[in-house]
């Protein structure tokens, strides 16, 4: 089988894909619309937690480093925390005003939950695209056994399984995504719990 200079065309030519990429959506239907959106919402979050979720912006490792040494007094590390924006920095400062376990161990807990907000989402949005999805195949398939005896039975039969197909598919292409970054933020998330509460155990420490 070979390749012909007009296959190759067709292939590089971005009106031909974008033409395609619109046929695809538009066969889906309104599930994949909202299949789309969902798509939307998922990177939109994605990006959202990989830029907040960092070590400079919940536990700097320097910051870090001075504290679990042990040898620095809070007064020390003010240079090290005073203006800083992290999750860290905003505990020392509080540890600074209100030296008390049980306050700082609250207030660790109100950040680590603010820095989980839009993963709820994502969850949701891992659950109901692959449903979309099989929603879409369901109503492809009706579409595909309604049309049986009529005179566009061929036509039916085509427009329907590539509307079961191709919702299915981007459900599962929504939902794999969502799923690795879903995982791999919650380990990040609990492995900065782990990281902060040696801290502050340390921090308290130190103020004794």
């Amino acid at each position: 089988m070979f390749i012909t200079l007009a296959d190759l065309e067709s292939v590089t030519d971005p009106t031909n894909s974008l033409e395609k990429t619109v046929n695809y959506f538009s066969q889906g239907g309104f599930f994949m619309l909202i299949l789309l959106i969902c798509s939307v919402i998922s990177v939109a979050i994605m990006i959202w937690k990989a830029r907040s979720l960092t070590s400079q912006r919940v536990i700097p490792n320097n910051l870090e480093s001075h504290i679990l040494k042990g040898e620095n007094k809070l007064s020390e590390l003010k240079e090290s925390y005073q203006g800083g924006g992290s999750v860290l920095a905003k505990l020392c400062r509080l540890v600074e005003q209100e030296p008390t376990a049980d306050l700082v161990e609250a207030a660790a807990r109100k950040d680590l939950s603010k820095l989980r907000s839009g993963l709820n989402i994502l969850e949701v949005i891992i659950t109901i695209t692959p449903l979309l999805g099989l929603l879409g195949t369901a109503s492809g398939l009706v579409t595909v056994f309604d049309e049986f005896g009529t005179e566009e039975d061929n036509t039916a039969i085509a427009k329907g399984i590539a509307m079961a197909l191709s919702t299915t598919i981007a459900g599962l292409a929504v939902a794999v995504p969502s799923v690795i970054a879903y995982s791999y933020f919650n380990r990040r998330l609990e492995t900065f719990a782990a990281r902060l509460e040696l801290v502050l155990s340390q921090l308290c420490l130190n103020l004794k």
